[in-house]
């Protein structure tokens, strides 16, 4: 097997100097909330202690304590119709009124509603679904109807990858951050490299050959009992956007070894890219699709397993058995998402926004020997840095991030040196365009 990469954290910022100086810089009412936070919530990576505290979100922007204003083009992949939609509040308020929890032997018009638009709008020829109350235990029910469908239980997934935090998740994604002293993980998890061609392990050169691709092939021939390949359509961390020719080989690969193929799409479905599901631009038909996030509308947590119908095979097995899988609050945040994305033509305003950010950034970039790379697909945008000058990409990454955070922009650090655009797809469009416009200068000034 092809031994894992040096650990690059899909976190949003290094714990790091610049950190603290930034929470220890707040006002006192700020830095009092932070200290109450450190004090009862357990420390852990890219989450506690905090690096601020808010008072208010509301569309595009977030707003601190002491009433600074941010541009969130980060969200945690949650917003795409920004925070707190009227929509999406209504919808929550008239449901509130009614019916606000359904136990699990009952169902409801929300949940059922939600389903049958889910699955008539996912590439997926027949389709039906599961609802999780977050994107890992999604990953987690894909994972065990592979093994049921399959009598196997193995998988194959890519180093780099990210497909939530949970064991069974961790054990399925590739980034050294999320498992190092976890100890053993789950049995069979086999990971391939991923399609990254500036860093690619097979020699490609300037040229893709997909040979990445056809690895897997390979190691789906030389296992024989593999149960699924497990990959992130377009990888969020770092925008990483593979050909067309990528996904048609997987599916072929899948079918020829008797693997099933699964997309998590976590983050990026529901018109982050420009389509509904991201994996439309490739033409090609997954068995299973994980989808979140943005799904309860950035306000509930809800997540889907959606997966072709001949794989309803598991009734004498609780895949998810979650308490609030049919939770007609979240459905009904849900329904209002899907509702928005039609009736305010977010999909081709997400194609839009990406067609600006590619206009702006690339000739802005162009002569900046530390910018590697700048692409995206739909509404998500990666600029790539590189070590140049004497700095290192990661510090130069963070030194970003601070210094547009002190003008209220706010974006995240992916793979410690893509700087990640992800903003609302309904976000005003001059404040996309002066945020690009401030990105593209700060990125063009030397590191303080």
């Amino acid at each position: 097997m092809t031994a894992p990469p040096v650990d690059r954290s899909e976190g949003d910022v290094n714990h790091g100097a610049r950190r603290r100086a930034w929470a220890a810089a707040q006002d006192e009412a700020t830095r009092a909330l932070l200290a109450e936070d450190a004090r009862w919530f357990f420390h852990q990576a890219l989450s506690t202690p905090c690096l601020n505290a808010l008072e208010a979100a509301e569309g595009a922007w977030l707003t601190d304590l002491s009433g600074r204003r941010f541009l969130d083009l980060h969200g945690n992949s949650v917003h795409q119709l920004g925070h707190g939609h009227p929509r999406v509040l209504q919808a929550l308020q008239q449901q509130m009124q009614q019916l606000a929890f359904s136990p699990r032997r009952y169902t409801n018009r929300p949940a059922v509603e939600l389903a049958r638009r889910l699955c008539e709008a996912a590439p997926i020829e027949q389709a039906k679904l599961l609802f999780a109350p977050g994107g890992t235990s999604a990953v987690g029910m894909a994972i065990k109807l592979a093994r049921l469908a399959t009598g196997r239980f193995k998988t194959v997934s890519m180093w780099d990858a990210f497909h939530g935090a949970s064991l069974d998740a961790i054990s399925l994604g590739g980034e050294a951050a999320f498992r190092r002293g976890i100890g053993p993980l789950l049995p069979g998890t086999e990971h391939v490299p991923p399609y990254e061609p500036r860093d690619c392990s097979f020699g490609c050169g300037g040229r893709c050959a997909l040979r990445c691709a056809d690895h897997v092939e390979y190691v789906l021939r030389k296992e024989g009992d593999v149960a699924a390949v497990v990959v992130e359509t377009v990888r969020s961390t770092d925008v990483q956007v593979p050909p067309p020719d990528y996904y048609r080989r997987l599916r072929a690969a899948c079918d020829r070894h008797g693997a099933l193929l699964i997309v998590d799409e976590i983050p990026i479905a529901l018109g982050r890219t420009g389509r509904m599901f991201a994996i439309e631009h490739y033409g090609v038909e997954p068995d299973m699709i994980v989808v979140g996030k943005g799904l309860g509308g950035g306000v509930m947590p809800l997540a889907a397993l959606i997966a072709h119908a001949r794989l309803d095979i598991a009734g004498q097995v609780s895949l998810g058995h979650y308490t609030h899988e049919k939770n007609p609050l979240a459905c009904a945040a849900g329904l209002a998402v899907l509702d928005v994305i039609a009736e305010d033509g977010l999909l081709e305003r997400s194609r839009r926004l990406g067609e600006q950010a590619l206009a702006r950034l690339r000739p802005a970039c162009a002569a900046l020997p530390w910018v590697a790379e700048v692409r995206g697909i739909g509404a998500l945008i990666g600029i790539e840095l590189q070590d140049a000058g004497g700095v290192a990409a990661a510090e130069r990454a963070e030194a970003l991030l601070y210094r547009c955070l002190a003008q209220g922009l706010s974006f995240k650090i992916g793979q410690g040196s893509v700087l990640v655009l992800a903003p609302p797809l309904t976000v005003a469009e001059a404040d996309w365009l002066q945020a690009l416009d401030l990105l593209a200068a700060a990125l063009a000034d030397e590191p303080r």
